[in-house]
């Protein structure tokens, strides 16, 4: 079950109330990165695994996205409701407050609405912890835009509370992810890799093209300078293989001319007196 109680992960106190801000405060209430979606995103997830650790750890954290949808709540709401009578006037004629009212709405900063799509869960317990890590990236990277965009300190202390959390959630994840020695394993299913699985392909060419990194480097990685000639000499050794069988499977098995080339005489046989055939 759930049970609210409206006690606060941090103090909300905004002492310049600003709706131009409060717009853009929208993206972490109904945007891709916000904490809606971080929410169901990790609460979905966590029916995923059968391991009850993993699983209560998610529903912890899923539940904890929720206060922080909460503590944006009370943001914008403060940001728009407190704002003077002139800083009201922009949120109402400049703003997406001017149509949908003071307060939070399940929309991004410009309008469009929250989407079930922006839920990322994979039904595998290693790839979804993956993408959480991606994901709470992503919310980092919008508190920091959002930090450089108010010199509010009510709201910095607020903001900044939550995008500590985003890094704690991270460091949660990858623990995880280690516990189940996934962290840097690159496979997470039952995928049987071809002998393809550990070659690089230098696909780029120029001016700083060809540079070098543990990504590409012997012996874990075999690095292919050029994989057009690469493919061009896989290929020509393939067709010609597929030549050989064709002709073999054209040929008799029997009787004169056995083994021959369809439409040749084998050289040093006569066609028409002492002629040489080519």
């Amino acid at each position: 079950m759930f049970i609210h109680r409206p006690i606060l992960q941090t103090e909300v106190n905004v002492q310049n109330p600003d709706p131009v801000f409060a717009e853009k405060l929208l993206e972490q209430y109904g945007g891709g990165t916000g904490e809606l979606t971080a929410a169901l995103t990790y609460w979905t997830q966590s029916f995923h695994t059968q391991d009850a650790a993993i699983r209560d750890m998610l529903q912890d954290i899923g539940t904890e996205e929720f206060t922080h949808l909460e503590v944006i709540a009370m943001l914008i709401e403060q940001h728009t409701r407190n704002a003077s009578a002139n800083m009201q006037d922009r949120a109402y004629t400049s703003t997406l407050f001017a149509i949908r009212g003071p307060g939070p709405h399940l929309v991004d900063s410009k309008g469009a609405f929250w989407d079930a799509r922006y839920v990322n869960e994979g039904g595998h317990v290693a790839r979804d912890l993956r993408s959480n890590v991606a994901a709470e990236a992503g919310a980092l990277a919008t508190y920091e835009a959002l930090l450089k965009l108010t010199d509010d300190e009510g709201s910095q202390k607020a903001l900044r509370f939550l995008a500590t959390r985003e890094v704690a959630h991270t460091h949660m994840f990858m623990e995880a992810l280690n516990s189940i020695n996934k962290l840097t394993e690159p496979l997470f299913g039952d995928l049987q890799p071809d002998n393809s699985v550990n070659v690089y392909f230098n696909m780029s060419s120029g001016p700083g093209a060809d540079l070098r990194g543990p990504w590409n480097r012997e012996p874990t990685f075999e690095y292919v300078a050029n994989p057009l000639q690469h493919e061009e000499q896989e290929h020509s050794g393939r067709s010609g293989s597929n030549e050989m069988e064709m002709l073999g499977n054209n040929r008799s098995d029997t009787g004169p001319g056995a083994g021959q080339i369809p439409g040749r005489q084998e050289s040093g046989g006569q066609s028409g007196g002492d002629d040489k055939s080519p």
